[in-house]
C-alpha cells in the first residue's frame, strides 16, 4: 500500500488537474456560444445558396460552367478534411478521419486516385501519418473562420478539378447537431449535386455518394443580366466559398461543444479519483494511527511487566 505522502502528492496532482479541466469547461462553453451563433447564422445563407445552384442544374442553361458538368468517368477525385487544431475535444476528430479513411479505401479499391487537402493541425497529423496525397494544407485557423484563408488552401482542388486532374471534390467536416451530438458527414462540393438535399438541416439524414435525389416539380429558367456567364461563373463562387465556411463553422461549433463536454466529464472523473484517493488516504493513516498505538501499549506493557 502507497504511503500516506504518496496518497497525498497524487491527491494534489488530481485537484490541480482537475482546476484546468473546470477552467478549459468554462473557456469551452463561452467560444461554444459564440461558434453555435455564427454557424446557425450561416446556415440560412448555404442552404439558399447550394438550393439555388441545385435549381441551376436543372435548369440547363446555354453556358456550361465546369462546376456544372458531370464527369463520365471518375479517376481521381479530391477531399477536403477539416478538422480542429487541438485536441482534448472526445472523439471528434477520431470520427471524422475514420469516416475519411474508409472513403478513401473505397476509392482505392475502385482504382480511384486520391489527393487530400488538411484544414486542421490533426487532419494534418493523421494524413501525414498514412503517407497520403496531401496537395494543400491550412492550419491555425482560429476561432473565427477567414475565408481568404481558406480558399487559398481549396482553390488547388478546384484548379485540379477544372483542369480535369480530378473528376470531383469532397468536404469532409463534423456537422453541428446539438451540443451532445456532432455527426461526421461526407458531402460533395464538385460537380454540384443535382439534388436539392441540403446538409446543413437540422434533423435530416445525409446519405453521401445515393443516387436518389430530391427533384423539384417545377421547371426552372432564368433570365441572365448581363449574361449567363458573368452571373453563373460569380454564383457559383460563392457557392463554393459558402460551402466551404460553413463546413468550417459547423466544425468549430462541434469543436467547442464536444470540448466543454469532454472536460466537464473530466473534471467529474477527476471528483470521483479525488474522492477515492482521499478514503485510501484516511484508511492508510488510520492504520498507522492505530500501529503506533499498538507499539505504544505494547512497550508500556514491557517495561511495566
Amino acid at each position: 500500500m502507497a504511503g500516506i505522502k504518496e496518497i497525498r502528492t497524487k491527491i494534489t496532482s488530481v485537484q490541480n488537474t482537475s482546476k484546468i479541466t473546470k477552467a478549459m469547461e468554462m473557456v469551452a462553453a463561452s467560444k461554444m456560444r459564440k461558434a453555435q451563433e455564427r454557424m446557425r447564422a450561416g446556415r440560412p445563407y448555404a442552404t439558399k445558396v447550394r438550393e439555388i445552384a441545385a435549381h441551376l442544374m436543372q435548369a440547363h442553361p446555354d453556358y456550361a460552367h465546369p462546376y456544372m458538368i458531370e464527369r463520365e468517368t471518375v479517376k481521381g477525385v479530391g477531399i477536403v478534411v477539416i478538422t480542429t487544431d487541438k485536441g482534448l475535444c472526445g472523439g471528434l476528430n477520431t470520427n471524422i478521419m475514420r469516416l475519411v479513411l474508409t472513403r478513401i479505401k473505397e476509392f482505392t479499391e475502385q482504382g480511384i486516385k486520391v489527393q487530400a487537402t488538411a484544414l486542421g493541425n490533426k487532419g494534418l497529423g493523421v494524413l501525414t501519418r498514412i503517407n497520403a496525397n496531401l496537395v494543400s494544407q491550412e492550419i491555425q485557423l482560429g476561432d473565427t473562420p477567414q475565408l481568404d484563408r481558406l480558399i487559398g488552401a481549396i482553390k488547388v482542388q478546384i484548379d485540379d478539378f477544372v483542369e480535369g486532374k480530378i473528376d470531383a471534390v469532397y468536404l469532409a467536416t463534423n456537422r453541428f447537431i446539438n451540443t451532445m451530438k456532432q455527426e461526421p458527414s461526407f458531402v460533395r462540393l464538385l460537380p454540384l449535386p443535382t439534388g436539392l438535399e441540403d446538409p446543413w438541416q437540422e434533423g435530416d439524414t445525409l446519405v453521401v455518394g445515393s443516387d436518389e435525389t430530391i427533384q423539384s416539380s417545377y421547371g426552372w429558367d432564368y433570365l441572365y443580366e448581363p449574361d449567363a456567364e458573368a452571373v453563373i461563373d460569380d454564383l457559383l463562387m460563392r457557392y463554393v466559398e459558402g460551402l466551404v465556411y460553413q463546413a468550417v463553422a459547423e466544425n468549430m461549433a462541434s469543436e467547442q461543444s464536444a470540448r466543454m463536454v469532454a472536460m466537464k466529464a473530466a473534471s467529474d472523473n477527476a471528483m470521483k479519483v479525488i474522492d477515492e484517493l482521499q478514503l485510501v488516504y484516511n484508511k492508510t493513516r488510520q492504520a498507522a494511527i492505530t500501529k503506533e498505538i499498538s507499539e505504544i501499549v505494547g512497550g508500556a506493557a514491557a517495561v511495566s511487566g
